[in-house]
C-alpha cells in the first residue's frame, strides 16, 4: 500500500466498516509506523481489497482486512491473509492474532480455514454497538 492508494483504500474502508479508520490513520501507518506492513489486492487498475499487520518481535497482529462487497467470496481476502502470513513468517513471527466481531461469521470461517483458533472474548470491544470481539490466534 502506498499513499497513492489511499483514496481507493478509503472507499473500501467506508464500504466495509461501520467505524472506518481515517485517512490520517492509514497515512500514519504507511509513512511512520515501521512495525506495519500493508498489502493491496488489485483487479486490473482497481483496488479491490487490502490487509494490514503489525510485526513486533515474534508476534504479528492483523490490524484490518477488507474487500469491496462486489469482490467478496472470490478468494481475495484469503489470498491477502496467506500473503501477509508468509510475510510475518519471513520477519520471524511465530504467532499471529486478530480481533473479529462475534457476528462476522464469514470472516471467522475464513480465519478458521487458515488455522486460526478462538482465543477469548474482548467484551464491548466495538464502540458503534458495544459488540464483543472474538480474539483469534494461529501459530505460524
Amino acid at each position: 500500500m502506498t499513499v497513492d492508494d489511499l483514496n481507493e483504500v478509503m472507499e473500501i474502508e467506508n464500504q466495509s466498516f461501520s467505524i472506518p479508520w481515517s485517512r490520517d490513520a492509514f497515512l500514519n501507518e504507511i509513512e511512520h509506523n515501521h512495525l506495519s506492513t500493508y498489502l493491496v489486492a488489485e483487479d486490473g487498475e482497481k483496488l479491490a481489497g487490502y490487509c494490514g499487520v503489525w510485526l513486533v518481535v515474534d508476534e504479528a497482529h492483523i490490524t484490518n482486512v477488507a474487500v469491496l462487497p462486489d469482490y467478496r467470496g472470490r478468494g481475495l481476502g484469503e489470498g491477502l491473509m496467506r500473503k501477509i502470513m508468509d510475510i510475518a513468517i519471513e520477519f520471524g513471527a511465530r504467532v499471529m492474532t486478530l480481533e473479529v466481531r462475534v457476528s462476522n461469521m464469514p470472516a471467522q470461517h475464513l480465519y478458521r480455514k487458515l488455522g486460526f483458533k478462538d482465543g477469548g472474548i474482548r467484551k464491548r470491544y466495538y464502540s458503534d454497538n458495544q459488540e464483543d470481539a472474538l480474539v483469534m490466534w494461529v501459530n505460524l
